[in-house]
């Protein structure tokens, strides 16, 4: 449940502008965009694998802020929807893991791959570097359309040259000792997985 999509986008909203201005002006930012899985469902706030990026960046003595821009729910159309929103904060690198939505609803995987695609090149022209993040499905989805979606995050990164993260819950999909009760979401301990795993694909991105 939790706030409705039109009050979750505003307070995500006044959340990044705050976040931009607060931060000290030798900071840069880092945004995640992303759905419950970025925002950490079920998770305290400094426990999401954003968090946990800016503990792992302020360790290496980097002076980036990472921005939580997940919203529980939303789609790569939402994404795409909030891209002003996440420009405003001025990012130097933005993190895009959407789409698990698209594929538990059965969305196009047309709308999906255009979305994407949509995303990273707008992204680019405000002037922010990219990491794209696939996801997968189970299953149980049906064969020929999981394949399909998970092709596609690699195909939008190809063709747009984007560096691609292949999987976000990579070794922490499936393990119970890493997921909630719901089998969906990390816990605090696949959290820490997930930003081991986002983190190395992140630091050739990173500038000193």
């Amino acid at each position: 449940m939790g706030l409705p999509g039109a009050a979750r986008r505003v307070l995500l909203a006044l959340t990044l502008l705050l976040a931009a201005s607060s931060a000290p002006a030798d900071d840069r930012v880092i945004v995640a965009l992303g759905d419950s899985l970025t925002a950490g469902l079920g998770v305290a706030a400094d426990e999401a694998f954003p968090a946990l990026l800016e503990r792992h960046l302020r360790a290496a003595g980097l002076a980036y802020r990472v921005v939580n821009a997940g919203v529980s729910g939303d789609t790569s159309a939402g994404g795409l929807r909030r891209l002003d929103w996440v420009l405003r904060s001025r990012p130097e690198i933005v993190i895009v893991a959407l789409g698990a939505n698209d594929g538990l609803r059965g969305l196009p995987i047309t709308a999906l791959r255009d979305n994407l695609t949509a995303i990273v090149t707008r992204l680019r022209t405000g002037g922010a570097r990219v990491l794209l993040v696939g996801m997968r499905l189970p299953p149980n989805y049906g064969r020929a359309y999981a394949t399909e979606f998970a092709d596609t995050f690699r195909d939008v990164a190809r063709r747009t040259s984007t560096p691609y993260l292949p999987f976000l819950l990579e070794g922490v999909a499936g393990d119970p000792r890493l997921n909630q009760a719901d089998g969906i979401h990390p816990n605090a301990s696949g959290q820490r997985a997930v930003a081991e795993r986002v983190w190395e694909s992140l630091k050739p991105l990173l500038r000193p």
